[in-house]
């Protein structure tokens, strides 16, 4: 038998490490030829690593979330023949030591972290608990001093529905105590509650009004960030401590755009897309950027200076099982509806089954997020550092509209849009969401040129 070592390999991109983010096999796992063994991310590019050979998994290089250097060994693998290195030279893993079923349970408390892992989501009580830890039998005694039912034992309960049995002493207590006899076991006749069973039902420490058997659950789980939401979660925290947002919120009455959307969508060709309110979007962002160009910018902040672009770049926050990922539209200047409708599915579709390049997942000078129908009334974006501007589209409803003399059913929507108030007064930003107001609210003018 050899040993074969599998190498992180040069991704390209001209980076020096990868972060990994998953492994697809463990330590003894058989695996053969061509078979995925491990995934590591490169900036949003997440790559598969597959096995060169055929054998069996002895070693891994690392835990999920570390970042492993080009070139350094990234697991090895036990193959018939000699291998590309002296097994003999490498230190084999301590293997894990087999169960004994006729040893003792070991307490909760050492074996936290694997009864987190393997509890199942229902939760319940762990099998190997501590013998002090189970639930025992007791006895309590009354104030007169006389031995009260087992705790362990069921009481006699009532159908659902009935009124429970009890003494006007009993009752009392319990409502000068909070608690909803509805919910405290009998132990009488047909149910009936007695003092003992008050006693009882206080000193479980039930709340209030709720049932004493339910438990309360003390789990924690634990798991580690990484991947793209490790860098989500960077990026996040770099736009929020760089970037001193303005949030500017304005409703758009959107009637003749669905109008003129629905009509375009009955006539479209079976090659083209299908048009949703983004591409209309798009291209009014475009428009009023002509009029305003330093929205189209990128601020650099530890040099001081401000990178205009002449290209409109258009990042769209696509949501992906793994988190947000943020494709571009290139070049949204030179693109008519259809072409931009076309272009965003596209990139949309490829950012979801984490096929996008990482020239895709780059590059973008203003970004538009949108939750769709769970939009909300408003939200507060985070801007896509170190752009300047991003626009929030917030969900789409029916709302009533005064018009001068009567309130009217109209089709409603905010827009919720965050500036860098270092580089856009709140001026600019008023002017810049009022024109792409107007220009959603009269549709046709999107498409006259000046």
């Amino acid at each position: 038998m050899g040993q074969h070592v599998i190498k992180m390999p040069d991704v390209g991109e001209g980076i020096a490490e990868a972060e990994l983010v998953e492994w697809h096999v463990k330590v003894g796992d058989p695996v053969n030829e061509d078979m995925v063994l491990a995934a590591v991310m490169t900036d949003k590019a997440t790559v598969e690593i597959p096995s060169p050979v055929e054998g069996i998994v002895a070693w891994l290089g690392g835990e999920v979330g570390e970042q492993i250097s080009v070139g350094a060994p990234l697991l090895k693998i036990e193959v018939a023949g000699d291998g590309n290195t002296d097994a003999a030279a490498t230190p084999r893993p301590a293997e894990p030591l087999a169960e004994d079923e006729d040893a003792p349970a070991q307490p909760a408390a050492d074996t936290r972290e694997t009864s987190l892992k393997e509890e199942p989501d229902g939760g319940g009580e762990a099998q190997d608990a501590p013998v002090s830890a189970r639930r025992q039998p007791d006895k309590t005694t009354s104030p007169a001093g006389k031995a009260t039912r087992d705790r362990s034992l069921p009481a006699q309960t009532r159908k659902e529905g009935d009124r429970p049995l009890a003494a006007p002493a009993v009752r009392l207590r319990a409502r000068e105590a909070g608690v909803d006899l509805r919910f405290v076991r009998g132990s009488g006749p047909a149910g009936r509650i007695t003092h003992e069973d008050l006693d009882l039902h206080l000193d479980a420490g039930a709340r209030p009004g709720t049932a004493a058997a339910r438990a309360p659950d003390n789990r924690v789980t634990d798991f580690k960030v990484v991947g793209l939401r490790r860098r989500i979660a960077e990026k996040m925290q770099v736009a929020k401590s760089r970037i001193p947002h303005i949030t500017y919120v304005e409703e758009v009455e959107m009637d003749a755009l669905e109008d003129l959307r629905a009509a375009l969508n009955t006539r479209k060709r079976d090659d083209q897309t299908r048009l949703t309110l983004l591409p209309f979007l798009l291209l009014a962002m475009v428009r009023a950027i002509r009029e305003q160009p330093s929205l189209n910018a990128l601020y650099d902040d530890e040099a001081g200076i401000v990178h205009q672009h002449g290209g409109v770049h258009v990042g769209i926050a696509t949501q992906t099982r793994n988190g947000l990922v943020v494709p571009v539209v290139r070049h949204a200047e030179t693109l008519d509806l259809w072409s931009c409708a076309a272009e965003i599915a596209r990139l949309a579709e490829a950012g979801r089954n984490g096929t996008a390049t990482r020239e895709e997942l780059s590059g973008s000078t203003i970004t538009i997020t949108s939750l769709g129908a769970l939009g909300g009334i408003a939200t507060t974006p985070v801007i896509n550092h170190p752009e300047v501007a991003i626009i929030g589209v917030n969900k789409m409803q029916v709302r009533p509209v005064w018009d001068g003399a009567q309130f009217l059913p109209a089709k409603m929507m905010n827009l919720s849009s965050s500036f860098d108030h270092r580089i856009i007064d709140g001026w600019d930003a008023a002017v810049f969401v009022q024109r792409i107001k107007t220009l959603l609210e009269t549709p046709a003018s999107i498409f006259i040129e000046d």
